[in-house]
């Protein structure tokens, strides 16, 4: 963890309980059919998973226990309203439930202005991405969400970045053998609005890959390798590493 408190919040972090799957589908079972006492255990032994989610919203101005608080929230919406149903595990749901709880909670503390039409478009993306993610286990990308809201792609990509909490230029991206890139090594010198919504939609894109493909793309174009020299940093064949870099190039080049 980024802190080093035992207790967060008035719980005691090294005592929380961790719950096997099957032992949460019973629970959520009990809460379906009024079991108040089943409920609090059932948040008791997801605490560890909140705590979790919290890390990635830390240095951003605020408390571990507000955020903790806020993340406990987004549990507790999670249970009540989790589909026993669906084949989803109840974490997988539960992760972007508090993540978007978290996010609701800065952008309404957040100092940058953002005008009432964008926010409430930023807020409809938000809760879309969120019913989306529940059903998948992957991100959905900007164009399913616009497609849902009936809006154009450029439009949410605005919203949602209108709404994200500020990041240093100075703020590591990746690192990798020591390397480590900052935020301030991707910035450009391009002024237009069009090249700046560009920009963003290409962030967009590139998150969509996997690992090893944003892995393969940061040493052949940041690092500057050879195909060669990737597939033995990496333990494949040269074949593999060209038919990755072209599918992914393919894929950014598609959304974008």
């Amino acid at each position: 963890m980024q802190y080093q408190k035992v207790e967060i919040s008035g719980v005691n972090t090294s005592k929380l309980k961790v719950l096997t799957e099957d032992e949460k589908t019973e629970l959520l079972k009990k809460v379906r059919e009024g079991d108040k006492k089943a409920r609090e255990e059932l948040i008791e032994g997801n605490l560890r998973l909140v705590l979790s989610v919290i890390q990635k919203f830390m240095n951003r101005g605020a408390q571990p226990d507000d955020l903790f608080q806020v993340g406990v929230v987004g549990l507790i919406k999670a249970i009540d309203n989790f589909d026993l149903s669906l084949d989803v595990k109840f974490s997988t749901y539960a992760v972007p439930m508090i993540s978007g709880e978290l996010r609701r909670y800065l952008r309404d503390n957040n100092s940058i202005r953002v005008s009432r039409s964008t926010r409430d478009l930023a807020y409809k993306a938000m809760q879309v991405r969120e019913k989306l993610q529940a059903g998948s286990e992957k991100e959905p990308t900007a164009a399913e969400i616009a497609k849902v809201l009936g809006v154009p792609k450029s439009e949410v990509v605005f919203a949602l970045e209108s709404v994200s909490e500020p990041v240093s230029i100075y703020e590591p991206v990746y690192s990798n053998s020591g390397d480590v890139l900052y935020m301030l090594d991707q910035l450009g010198d391009r002024s237009s609005d069009e090249g700046w919504i560009d920009e963003l939609m290409l962030r967009e894109a590139i998150q969509m890959l996997n690992d090893r493909e944003k892995n393969i793309l940061y040493l052949r174009y940041y690092r500057g390798k050879t195909q060669v020299e990737v597939a033995k940093e990496i333990g494949i064949s040269q074949a593999q590493v060209s038919r990755l870099e072209k599918s992914a190039l393919n894929r950014i080049k598609a959304k974008v």
